[in-house]
């Protein structure tokens, strides 16, 4: 497997957990649905989804009383909106006891409801006893979910409009899967460098400490315990892809990789590639336009260091992401 051509088939379907009134399942409090046009169209084509409406698992019915998170004390209480009913105790064991379970569908990501008192990741109002809401709550699942699986990529619905955002969400779903189908398998000390070498491209442009931190732990690998090594590696992984790679960095990344090319090109070529960099750092191209030409001489030149760099292709190409960023 190469980053340029992740199998012969091409990506397998892997699963995503979702909020269900994203994917058009009418499960709101009013009868009605939130579909996403991104998460049901192409990006349907690549994953599994697995819906979750935590309201409707719990019993509440549709349609149903409006929920609010409300602060009691140094407490946060999920109440009727109208009727002030206490749902808090019944959301907290549903939500650890669905938490635990999805174990069993290995999933990859999680896209959540924005706003919602038991989906919403971040912002979620919080009423006091008088005056405006304080917009810094979590949803009680959300909390639940992202208490038990802290190393996976989730995102609301909401940020998804942002190209950057949703772009790094959808690599970090990649990441996420070969992440956890490397350590899945009988690995080894070995495989592990070969794994780290595959990203390190990927890793310098999110984060240039955390690729020298990873670094350093797999120099190290043979002299670590295997579960501590498996896991500091998985935690500073993804932690590191969960930044957002600025432009600058990118054309870091992009100038080193045109560095491997410089004795096969033309000075006119190596103009061109130059020209392109930085027509992307003047925002003038979407990142896209130099990858492309790189990967076309990486394939012309069979640079197999390159060739074997997740960078240069994250995730599937048909979904476009990186023509918008």
């Amino acid at each position: 497997m190469t980053a340029l051509e992740p199998t012969a088939g091409g990506y397998a379907p892997i699963k995503i957990g979702v909020s269900a009134c994203l994917l058009g399942a009418e499960v709101r409090f009013d009868g009605g649905h939130k579909r996403n046009d991104f998460l049901t169209g192409v990006f349907g084509r690549f994953v599994e989804f697995v819906p979750v409406c935590p309201e409707i698992e719990l019993g509440l019915g549709v349609p149903r009383e409006s929920l609010r998170l409300v602060r009691d004390g140094e407490a946060i209480r999920m109440a009727g909106n109208k009727s002030g009913a206490d749902h808090t105790a019944a959301m907290n064991e549903f939500a650890a006891r669905r938490a635990n379970a999805l174990a069993r569908e290995e999933l990859s990501g999680y896209v959540l409801k924005k706003d919602s008192p038991s989906c919403g990741m971040e912002r979620v109002r919080i009423y006091g006893a008088g005056g405006m809401p304080v917009r810094d709550g979590r949803g009680l699942f959300a909390a639940a979910l992202m208490r038990r699986y802290p190393n996976l990529p989730v995102e609301e619905e909401g940020r998804l409009n942002d190209p950057r955002l949703r772009e790094n969400f959808v690599e970090r779903i990649f990441a996420y899967r070969r992440l956890r189908d490397f350590f899945g398998s009988r690995w080894s000390a070995g495989g592990l460098v070969a794994f780290h070498t595959a990203h390190k491209l990927q890793l310098l442009a999110h984060s240039p400490r955390v690729y020298a931190e990873l670094g350093r732990i797999v120099a190290r690998a043979k002299s670590l315990e295997r579960r501590d090594l498996r896991d500091r590696y998985e935690r500073d992984f993804m932690d590191a892809l969960a930044k957002v790679v600025p432009p600058a960095r990118n054309v870091n990344v992009l100038q080193h990789i045109a560095g491997y090319f410089r004795e096969h090109l033309d000075s006119e070529s190596r103009r061109e590639l130059a020209d392109l960099i930085d027509d992307y750092r003047n925002g003038l191209t979407p990142l896209i336009v130099p990858i492309t030409l790189m990967r076309h001489y990486v394939r012309r030149f069979g640079v197999a260091y390159l060739a074997g760099q997740v960078y240069l292709e994250p995730h599937p190409k048909e979904l476009m992401l990186r023509n918008h960023v």
